[in-house]
């Protein structure tokens, strides 16, 4: 393979190994080798790789066409909108849960910059049905310190860490920084200007730190209390990840608008929003669009990804996977706390994570390091339980030797 990596930005540190295939939770390099993938494309390869129905799905739709605009009516995109509001809507404690429309555009970042402008819209007509500039312009947003929402201006505004601040300023303004899990602190920044709340039920970046119960539910009802929108960040957890459709039905919380990307497409480049209907018909024609968002290609894998998921009990295996998952771990000598929901799991370690992950790769397990001594997994949803205990073999095997070489000053 030629190394072209003369003609690409040098903005990611990559390991020297590129793959050439796939299968399930497997790939393998060009010498043949395999290797357990326990990160899916940082959780994005939701049914890990080749999965026949996504493959055939692509393949069907480019045949026939794969982009026309949002100028015309897509009835790929009209069908993935569907099974994603027809999944958002469950029964938690008697309470009826769900979203009512989707928007369609292709990454995170940009499902998180149209949940920003939606919350603004809203606030610039304070109060409701007061027109524009009815009222007082309410747009700031209170979001958390260790989030993490995306690298565009705004959504990197309201991410909560310097590091990815540092060179790209001035920012936009607008967002109120307050602890993670401490809603005395979302209470006391709600003010006059307040016009929403953006959380993550997970935090994914900075070391998959779930939200406590009380918090989200606290948040939730902070919002109804003060007519805020409660905007849930799902770039991450949504999608089966956590083992529900979506990590909201865990918690029992019903938001106005989440964002999805990552596992929605399986690998395609897709994102979305959903929100309640009241609040999707604030963005009128002119508001907002995606030239690429939506299109067939990217929402006929859409469509194969949430049928594969409901026909296969994907949700189910990720809820049984993940116990295990984290049950295994919490048996590694060096592992001092595991955390997280479903298939997204953190190990903390006594040791450094960076090191451990470069060795894990050697033994042929793909995890990362996501903080200091966290150690990011999120394997597909159709992993198995012999790939979990095999993971989890791989995994002890490698921080037993990484801390042996550490404690004899080898290193790397």
């Amino acid at each position: 393979m030629s190394d072209d990596r003369d003609c690409l930005f040098q903005n990611y540190v990559r390991a020297p190994l590129a793959f050439t295939h796939g299968r399930g939770a497997k790939l393998y390099d060009a010498a043949g080798r395999e290797y357990l993938d326990f990160i899916g494309g940082i959780a994005t390869s939701c049914l890990g790789h080749a999965h026949p129905k996504l493959v055939g799905a692509i393949a069907e739709q480019a045949g026939r066409y794969i982009h026309v605009s949002n100028l015309f009516r897509i009835p790929e995109q009209e069908r993935a909108a569907r099974l994603l509001v027809d999944a958002s809507r469950a029964t938690v404690k008697g309470r009826n849960l769900g979203l009512d429309r989707v928007f369609f555009c292709n990454s995170g970042t940009e499902a998180n910059e149209a949940a920003i402008k939606i919350a603004r819209k809203r606030g610039s007509a304070w109060p409701m049905g007061g027109g524009s500039g009815g009222g007082t312009n309410r747009h700031e947003i209170i979001v958390t310190h260790k989030s993490f929402h995306g690298r565009t201006l705004g959504s990197l505004a309201a991410t909560g860490n310097p590091r990815y601040h540092q060179g790209f300023g001035p920012l936009p303004q607008g967002f109120v920084f307050v602890e993670y899990n401490d809603l005395a602190a979302a209470r006391a920044a709600v003010n006059e200007k307040t016009c929403a709340v953006l959380v993550e039920p997970v935090l994914g970046e900075s070391g998959v730190i779930p939200a406590e119960p009380e918090y989200l539910r606290g948040l939730e009802a902070l919002c109804r209390e003060r007519d805020l929108l409660f905007l849930l960040d799902e770039v991450q957890t949504g999608v089966g990840r956590t083992g529900s459709m979506f990590a909201f039905h865990h918690y029992g919380v019903q938001p106005d608008v989440v964002t999805l990307a990552k596992a929605l497409g399986g690998g395609v480049a897709v994102g979305a929003v959903l929100a309640r209907e009241e609040i999707a018909l604030l963005l009128v024609p002119g508001d907002h669009g995606s030239t690429f968002g939506g299109n067939a290609l990217a929402t006929a894998a859409v469509a194969a990804v949430m049928e594969t998921i409901h026909d296969q009990g994907l949700v189910e295996n990720a809820r049984a996977m993940g116990e295990r998952l984290r049950a295994g771990l919490a048996t590694v000598d060096g592992v001092t706390e595991v955390r997280g929901l479903g298939l997204l799991v953190a190990a903390e370690l006594q040791t450094e994570a960076g090191p451990v992950a470069a060795r894990a790769l050697e033994n042929g397990l793909l995890i990362n390091a996501v903080r200091p001594t966290s150690i990011r997994m999120a394997p597909p949803l159709i992993v198995t339980a012999a790939e979990i205990d095999r993971g989890v073999e791989l995994f002890a095997r490698t921080l037993q030797s990484t801390t042996a070489m550490a404690g004899a000053g080898g290193g790397r």
